[in-house]
Parts: C-alpha cells; sequence; structure tokens
C-alpha cells in the first residue's frame, strides 16, 4: 500500500514539475550552418556573396538600403505568463554604395537593447485641456443660439444687410 502512495505521489510530482517547464519559441533568421558574424569578412564580400551564404536579410534600412540586418530572438513562456525575451541577436552588415563590398559588420545583443515605452492610449497634443465646466459656459455670450433670419438665404452675399 505504502509502494503505490510512494508511485503515485512520485507521478504527480513529476507531472507538476513538467508543467511549470518554460515553452520556448525561436523566430527571425535561423542560422543552420552560417553565422553571419563569423562567415561575413569586411572588405571581401559582396551583397551577392552574402546573399548566397546567408540568405535574404531579415530587414534592410529604412533610410539606407545598403544596410541589412539579420536578427533572431529566442523567447520563453511559463504557464500563464507573459512571454519573455531570453536572447536577441543582431547583425547588422553595411555595404559600399558603388562597389557593394561590406564596409562593416556590428552584432548587438539584448543587452545593446533599449526599452521604448509607448503609450497606445492617447496622442498627447499641445494646448490647453478644457474642463466640462469651461466647455459649457466658455460659449455662453458668443452669439445667438439661432441663426438669423438673412443668413444663408440664397443668392445673398456674406456681410450684406438689407
Amino acid at each position: 500500500m505504502f509502494r503505490r502512495v510512494l508511485i503515485a505521489a512520485c507521478a504527480a510530482g513529476l507531472l507538476a514539475t513538467g508543467a511549470c517547464a518554460p515553452i520556448t519559441s525561436y523566430s527571425g533568421f535561423q542560422t543552420i550552418d552560417a553565422d553571419p558574424a563569423k562567415d561575413v569578412k569586411v572588405g571581401g564580400d559582396t551583397k551577392s556573396t552574402v546573399r548566397a551564404k546567408l540568405g535574404s536579410p531579415s530587414a534592410t534600412s529604412t533610410f539606407d538600403p545598403n544596410v541589412w540586418f539579420y536578427m533572431n530572438q529566442v523567447k520563453e513562456r511559463v504557464a500563464f505568463r507573459r512571454p519573455k525575451v531570453v536572447e536577441r541577436h543582431v547583425t547588422a552588415i553595411a555595404f559600399d554604395k558603388e562597389s557593394e563590398q561590406v564596409t562593416g559588420v556590428n552584432n548587438y545583443t539584448l543587452k545593446d537593447g533599449r526599452v521604448v515605452a509607448y503609450n497606445d492610449r492617447e496622442t498627447p497634443t499641445r494646448g490647453r485641456e478644457l474642463t466640462i465646466l469651461e466647455q459649457v459656459l466658455g460659449t455662453v455670450g458668443r452669439g445667438a443660439m439661432l441663426p438669423s433670419d438673412d443668413e444663408g438665404v440664397p443668392g445673398g452675399r456674406p456681410g450684406d444687410r438689407r
């Protein structure tokens, strides 16, 4: 009897431990046999040789099409929690405009990144914000509530008094 209880407790413990194991997901540039940081030589490779070694870039620079980015990241998620980025690698390869040869290879990791806080609820505007009371009372004394009879008559000119 004691042996069955012990086996059941061990099985329950293993199941509970396995349920809390992180789920790992990989996204971005998947290296099979290529490492952008080591395989690309400054001054020796061109756009065509880099594309042959590494494939198409993950992204190109918005302002300079001669800068290619190869990016990948690893996320882990435990149970119901938000996914957490554990690892990120970005390799930026810069090319010369005329000769299309590699002029620089820069490697960035998660430590090099910056956290940008987005305010997704509202766009801040310049100027003074009015309260509800100021909006209601601000229209008092600014002309008549109803339009006058001679305004909007067909054929009439603005400011013409007859």
